[in-house]
């Protein structure tokens, strides 16, 4: 199976989700791992899975991420099984600045906003938009989420 794995990342924290995710990927076939600035359209010609990842900035995947997806013409990603996934602070961290988790309830995070473009780009999506914590605005990750990355992945192809 040929995959691409398209990343955003500000800290190096998804960037190493995305590698773990990559890795991973990479037991069942072909995969490339990008950061959004490198990637190019036609680079999703031929593959049968797109796994996209961003940090959650204000609710929202960063303006690279999201310019990417937008730019994508309508059914772009027919055909094409696709995933998505994101950094974020924990709930802990969140609960720390009162009007936060009213918030985050409204405005979800990254992945789920990421899943949604994926879907109206045509994209099939395979397993539910996920998570990693880190701690802090910078990081590092919290301990276990590179595990859980690898399971995640694992899960593509369950």
């Amino acid at each position: 199976m040929k995959s691409l794995v398209v990343y955003d990342s500000l800290y190096g924290n998804t960037e190493k989700i995305a590698q773990i995710i990559g890795d991973t990927i990479g037991t069942h076939g072909e995969v490339k791992v990008v950061r959004i600035g490198t990637v190019k359209p036609e680079q999703l010609a031929g593959n049968q899975l797109l796994v996209v990842g961003s940090p959650t900035q204000q609710f929202r995947p960063t303006v690279a991420m999201k310019s990417f997806l937008n730019n994508l013409p309508k059914n772009a990603l027919k055909g094409i099984k696709v995933a998505a996934f994101d950094t974020r602070l924990t709930m802990s961290e969140i609960e720390k600045s009162p009007p936060l988790p009213f918030f985050v309830r409204i405005y979800v995070y990254a992945a789920a906003r990421l899943a949604n473009q994926l879907r109206k780009k045509g994209g099939e999506l395979v397993v539910p938009a996920e998570g990693f914590y880190v701690e802090g605005m910078k990081g590092p990750l919290v301990e276990g989420e590179l595990e859980r990355a690898e399971k995640w992945g694992q899960g593509l192809f369950a």
